[in-house]
């Protein structure tokens, strides 16, 4: 007789994956709560002086809260009762604090401490859940190419003016060569010999056609990492611009070769959305004031030709003459100097070079500064009326030591972190290479819209689940009922695993969730009627339990394997909503897999082995 009995760590480990889906898909159910987020901007902290104040202007202006606490991520959470609540005091926070922090709306969870302190949070909605707006945008990456091919020309031709190279003129052939006109054979050799050791970036080869000219074609790999740094650029600079709107879990992701999209939940005013999102930004180097004393600025001495800025949290003159702008910047990446220290390796060929270095080659030995200028917009009350007033946002972003006449590459050290080098390469990148964007698409979600997509997506979960439910307990008796087990298994498993993975249900993924349930049954389906085939042909109970489960895996691994490779493709080809569904499909499958085979097998292992079995409740 076969025993129908697991091991004992094959069935601890089931009860532990059991276990681990209850703890994990609890938060889903206790909802969550209107709440604002409070960070810091810049070199501005959380300090506990801070969190008082705004207790104390919290219950000075009667406002209804239900908690006030700073989180792990260094922010100050403020959960409310209901929504109206919310609003007002996000606006009355934001007059309050000014822009040294960043007021946002969010949702908290509502599920109690211990669940938070095993780190289970609930998954987070999409915009067709919340509600929202969203937009995709095209990012103009032939003009960041284009760019990058003039500024390489005005480079090439001062590479070759130091070298004594002689040339006729250099221009822009097709979409990614720069022609070399030169006016006799040997400045066309010394060029040819030349040029790939300075310019590695692009294939040099002799004109087929003309003997003295020279075809420079920017290489493939260098095309891609310039596209992608236009969309990395364009992706900082929109995840600074969508703090100022007051979203704390806005999406900025990228969407193909040359897409963005952006969500931002919880916003309704798409003009307002559009305003910030299109702001600009720039940078501006200039040299540091070492000629006035920082006290006389700091008492309120005005200083001629010089501002007073604050860089470190230290007091800084920097001089107003602006020796270069992040317009000249054509590359900038983050690396390491000569003594292993974290740095920024910048290339220039956007204009401005000469000035930049004659000022720095009369300056060696001073610091000069990089700023990072940022046009904002602000609310202001102006007759009694609210107006969107645009200003300009200065902050001191490096200070470093002139070393040398700075050519057009050169290094920015003194950096106290490879994560520092990192994140000023890209601030450069952003300033320097801005790329056209073109809203292609735009859709706003109102929050009811979202609310009412839940309920009834809950509803047709529900619906669904219940019909199946009650059909295999009809159908199957008590396997049917162990195959319900094994469906909310399944579901909780689900449900699990998007929230430890941190996903976003979207309407779509709802669907996917339903599909999954449907789909749990057919591997039970094939199990129970490979059982009912193998006791009809005379097979004993306990083998023909053996053989339903053993006979009807490939069946099932075969079935399931083709759904998981369609699920891939749509997640590889599909952007968003497809997206979310194929996750939910693709990880359904695995979890259905697991309740049916693995879960279902042992509680009928429980019922059924390890004794003589007479007869077995699996319907007529």
């Amino acid at each position: 007789m076969v025993l129908n009995k697991y091991p004992l760590w094959k069935n601890s480990l089931i009860f532990f994956i059991v276990l681990f889906s209850f703890i994990y898909s609890l938060p889903n159910f206790y909802g969550e709560n209107p709440a604002i987020q409070i960070s810091a901007v810049g070199n501005n902290t959380l300090s506990p002086e801070l969190i008082q104040k705004i207790k104390s202007f919290v219950e000075k202006n009667h406002f209804p809260i239900k908690s006030l606490e700073e989180e792990k991520n260094h922010t100050i959470l403020i959960r409310t009762n209901d929504v109206d609540v919310q609003l007002a005091l996000k606006e009355a926070l934001r007059f309050f604090l000014g822009d040294n922090y960043t007021v946002a709306l969010n949702l908290a969870s509502a599920s109690p401490a211990w669940l938070t302190f095993l780190g289970a949070t609930p998954m987070k909605l999409g915009l067709d859940l919340r509600g929202g707006v969203h937009f995709t945008l095209q990012v103009d990456t032939a003009s960041v190419i284009k760019q990058y091919l003039e500024g390489t020309i005005r480079s090439i031709e001062t590479n070759l003016r130091e070298t004594n190279i002689r040339y006729t003129h250099l221009l822009s052939g097709q979409s990614n060569e720069i022609d070399l006109v030169f006016r006799d054979q040997e400045n066309f050799v010394k060029a040819l010999d030349h040029l790939p050791g300075d310019f590695p970036q692009f294939d040099f080869a002799r004109d087929q056609k003309n003997q003295f000219i020279i075809t420079a074609t920017l290489k493939s790999s260098e095309i891609t990492t310039l596209r992608q740094h236009a969309i990395e650029q364009t992706m900082t600079t929109l995840r600074n611009r969508v703090n100022e709107l007051g979203v704390s879990e806005a999406m900025v992701q990228q969407q193909g070769l040359d897409r963005i999209a952006v969500d931002l939940p919880g916003i309704q005013d798409t003009a307002r959305a559009k305003e910030v999102l299109g702001g600009t930004a720039t940078l501006e180097f200039k040299m540091v004031d070492v000629d006035h004393d920082v006290r006389s600025a700091l008492s309120g001495s005005l200083i001629s030709g010089s501002r007073l800025y604050h860089y470190d949290n230290r007091p800084v003159i920097l001089k107003n003459q602006i020796i270069l702008t992040g317009n000249s910047i054509t590359d900038a990446s983050s690396g390491f100097g000569e003594e292993g220290r974290p740095a920024v390796n910048i290339r220039l060929g956007g204009g401005g070079e000469g000035l930049f270095h004659r000022v720095t080659a009369q300056n060696i030995g001073k610091p000069m500064a990089i700023v990072f200028v940022e046009t904002k917009f602000a609310t202001k009350i102006e007759e009694g009326k609210s107006v969107r007033v645009a200003y300009k946002k200065e902050r001191v972003i490096s200070v470093a030591t002139i070393r040398s006449a700075l050519p057009n590459h050169f290094q920015i050290t003194g950096l106290s972190s490879s994560n520092e080098s990192r994140d000023l390469s890209l601030m450069l990148r952003a300033g320097a290479l801005p790329a056209a964007i073109d809203i292609v698409e735009e859709r706003t979600i109102g929050p009811q819209l979202g609310a009412e997509n839940v309920k009834l997506g809950v509803q047709a979960l529900l619906i669904g689940m219940g019909i199946i439910m009650i059909f295999m307990v009809f159908y199957y008796g008590l396997f049917g009922f162990i195959s319900d087990l094994a469906i909310f298994a399944n579901l909780l498993l689900l449900i699990a695993l998007l929230s430890v993975l941190g996903a976003t249900l979207t309407l779509p993924g709802i669907a996917g969730i339903v599909l999954n349930v449907g789909m749990a049954v057919d591997a039970n389906v094939l199990i129970f009627e490979r059982i009912r085939e193998e006791w009809r042909n005379g097979v004993s109970l306990q083998k023909s339990i053996h053989a339903g489960y053993e006979r009807a895996f490939s069946t099932i691994l075969d079935a399931n394997v083709t759904t998981l490779i369609v699920s891939f493709v749509l997640f590889g080809v599909g952007t968003g909503a497809i997206k979310g569904f194929a996750i939910t499909l693709s990880l359904g499958i695995l979890t259905s897999m697991f309740a049916s085979i693995l879960f279902a097998r042992a509680i009928v292992n429980k019922v059924y082995g390890q004794r003589v079995v007479k007869s077995l409740s699996i319907g007529v």
